[in-house]
């Protein structure tokens, strides 16, 4: 008998890349699991929107919530989209409103005069001001695609926006400028409007998912305000919280975080926020996040979490997460399962940086007392 061919994948999940995404298979393979469809699925730390994707492609209403404005942008993009049509004429409509302004002269750094050509930068900034992503589906989706666009391996593709860069992670612009002047790199010149109707229509190659879904913008410790209307109805989680001493979204991101109004360098963490570097506020974070996670939970929903780092063994990580949740003695949880994953495939950088060394990633299943 021959085996059941792989789920095609779906063109939404590949939107934009996104620093420590777990899989679709790792959703899916919990999903069908440890919930049946009509389920409420919710991930508190959304990211991309991978699980919350993933739960509505599977007949699963869910839910997500992250604090990155990227995360949120990609996340709604994907569980909430406008129709092929609603897009491409929204951005024929952008295209025409450019075309009557672009006139309009701009003051830009260095950075930004190597990073891309003059009319690409130009139509960049335009659509940086007029998309209204947070209030439009339409805008949302058309941003997505353009966070996905916005940087890149250019060298190889010609729907990246950007001179050379890695597409996982934006490089901050020193580094950059030093790199390309160095190797003789130079902005391509795109039309950014012709790269976004091609993405459009190749991402909509796939049909969107049958149910939509809803993702908020803001602090998981308050996702219970945040989502008041769901309050004891999620009947899974599947999620990944920020891992300890792994990823600084803040600088990591800066690029797309500037296209979507944030400022045009990288922003260092803040010094007195210590709370994924020091393994006890590391904790003492995840117990806040899950006080405000738990109000959304049914009295029989199980939790799915995968966790990783480089100083917190296995055994550590799922005491850790079980003193988080287990913190009102009227609503406990008990460990059912644990596996350890491999690490097959690093983030590896376009400028020559090595990868990452081998590691590993925990899943935890916890389920009601």
């Amino acid at each position: 008998m021959q085996q059941a061919s792989a789920v095609k994948r779906h063109r939404f999940h590949s939107i934009c890349p996104y620093f420590a995404m777990f899989p679709e298979d790792f959703v899916r393979r919990n999903l069908l699991a440890w919930s049946t469809p009509g389920d409420l699925v919710f991930d508190p730390f959304c990211g991309r929107g991978t699980a919350v994707f993933e739960s509505l492609l599977n007949g699963r209403p869910a839910l997500g919530c992250d604090a990155n404005p990227v995360a949120v942008c990609i996340s709604r993009a994907k569980c909430d989209p406008p129709t092929l049509a609603s897009a491409l004429s929204r951005l024929h409509e952008l295209e025409g409103s450019y075309k009557a302004a672009q006139s309009e002269n701009i003051k830009i750094s260095t950075f930004f005069r190597i990073c891309f050509h003059p009319r690409t930068l130009s139509q960049i900034l335009f659509l940086r001001s007029a998309l209204r992503w947070r209030t439009r589906k339409d805008d949302c989706f058309i941003a997505a695609v353009t966070l996905g666009c916005l940087h890149g391996e250019s060298h190889r593709t010609e729907y990246c926006l950007s001179n050379r860069m890695p597409r996982t992670i934006s490089t901050k612009p020193d580094y950059s400028v030093r790199w390309w002047q160095e190797h003789g790199c130079r902005p391509p010149e795109r039309d950014t409007f012709g790269v976004l109707r091609a993405m459009l229509r190749y991402r909509f190659e796939s049909a969107p998912a049958p149910i939509r879904g809803k993702v908020v913008e803001g602090d998981v410790r308050s996702a219970a305000r945040l989502l008041k209307s769901y309050l004891s109805r999620v009947k899974l989680i599947v999620t990944s919280p920020p891992y300890l001493d792994i990823t600084n979204y803040q600088e990591d991101q800066w690029l797309r975080l500037w296209f979507l109004g944030g400022p045009p360098a990288p922003v260092a963490a803040d010094a007195a926020d210590d709370r994924h570097r020091k393994v006890d506020s590391y904790w003492q974070f995840l117990k806040e996040a899950w006080c405000g996670i738990l109000p959304l939970l049914h009295a029989s929903c199980q939790i799915v979490v995968r966790i990783g780092g480089t100083r917190l063994e296995p055994h550590e990580l799922g005491a850790g997460l079980l003193g988080c949740i287990n913190h009102d003695p009227r609503r406990q949880f008990k460990l059912a399962e644990c596996r350890t994953t491999q690490i097959k495939r690093g983030q590896k950088r376009s400028f020559g940086c090595t990868s990452p060394r081998s590691s590993v990633e925990h899943d935890f299943r916890l389920c009601a007392c």
